[in-house]
């Protein structure tokens, strides 16, 4: 009696569930917490290279950039959360890493590998390079080659 009972309750549950397979998840945006929204602004802008797309609050706090599919959101303000866990990172691929180099060096940005030598990359065994470098609040990004297939 207690199985049947269990099973009508678990047969009960069926049409609620939801297959995963049925709901398509996508990245929409990363949030990013800044000191100073223009210096930020110009950094993803210019250094990284992420067009500024417009935003719903056109006011002096936010920026929204536009990453291929997704975006990114800059807000200024909070308190400040200290020294930043490389492990925690954005990361972008480019299409040809010594013209991003040329970039950061022409921007007076200094990146290194994984492991923190300055001027050096990473290779990762699958033969991606990648190259890790900070934001103007301390925020870890990794460039890596990966062309996606």
């Amino acid at each position: 009696m207690k199985l049947l009972y269990l099973s009508l309750c678990l047969l009960a549950l069926l049409p609620m569930t939801t297959n995963a397979q049925d709901i398509q998840v996508r990245l929409n945006h990363l949030a990013l917490q800044v000191k100073n929204l223009e210096t930020s602004r110009e950094f993803y802008k210019d250094v990284v290279g992420l067009p500024q797309i417009s935003d719903p609050f056109n006011d002096d706090i936010h920026a929204w950039l536009d990453m291929g599919g997704s975006q990114l959101h800059l807000i200024e303000g909070g308190k400040d959360e200290g020294e930043k866990d490389k492990n925690n990172h954005l990361c972008f691929s480019v299409d040809d890493m010594d013209a991003f180099i040329e970039k950061l060096r022409k921007h007076n940005i200094t990146f290194s590998d994984w492991p923190g030598k300055e001027g050096a990359i990473t290779t990762r065994p699958d033969g991606i390079q990648q190259i890790y470098f900070q934001d103007p609040d301390g925020h870890w990004i990794e460039v890596n080659d990966d062309h996606f297939g």
